[in-house]
């Protein structure tokens, strides 16, 4: 069960991270410094009061630039390497204390997933930008900020009800990219050379 657990607590937090990195790390920092779960000991890391306090300062940033439309597109610009990297630290911090193979392999998977989640959110969000009104905007930036949470809560608390969701999630993600892509595929091939 442990080692289910712990890629539960691997993806959820990936996922939650790919969609807003401040968030998780802030809730990871929370829950470790002052107890509210039991989690192992690794994730002590994320209790340092000052990586709790720039995350929540950051986590504050993006809720506002979240909200604006364009500036949240720009916003997701600059996290398309943040949020993977994010990921994969703290998909290393939930593996704990492993070998160098098995630390760069959780790495790998934590970035990827971290990468599929920010991916799909910022290609959600330039979509909505179009919209001519800001309410959905809103609307879609609240319901992320309420997912991660969620998600970040399962992780804590059953961290393999997580695993169940996070592979769930991470399976939608890839079909929605296939079918993105062979749509983009068909639009290539019948747009007339120029």
């Amino acid at each position: 069960m442990t080692g289910l657990a712990s890629l539960g607590r691997t993806l959820g937090f990936s996922f939650a991270a790919g969609i807003n990195l401040y968030a998780t790390v802030a809730i990871l920092g929370l829950s470790a410094r002052y107890g509210w779960v039991a989690l192992p000991p690794q994730f002590q890391a994320f209790a340092n009061p000052v990586i709790i306090g720039v995350a929540i300062v950051l986590y504050l940033v993006e809720f506002l630039a979240d909200k604006i439309p364009w500036v949240d597109t720009f916003w997701d610009g600059l996290h398309t390497a943040v949020r993977p990297l994010g990921g994969a630290l703290i998909a290393v911090a939930a593996l704990g204390q492993a070998g160098p193979g098995m630390e760069a392999l959780v790495a790998l998977l934590g970035a990827t997933t971290a990468a599929g989640s920010h991916f799909t959110k910022a290609g959600t969000r330039a979509l909505v930008n179009v919209s001519p009104e800001p309410f959905s905007n809103w609307l879609l930036s609240l319901g992320e900020d309420v997912f991660v949470l969620g998600l970040s809560v399962v992780a804590l608390r059953h961290p393999v009800v997580a695993l169940v969701i996070s592979i769930a999630l991470i399976g939608l993600v890839v079909w929605l990219a296939c079918r993105t892509g062979r749509r983009l595929w068909r639009w290539v091939a019948r747009a007339p050379a120029a």
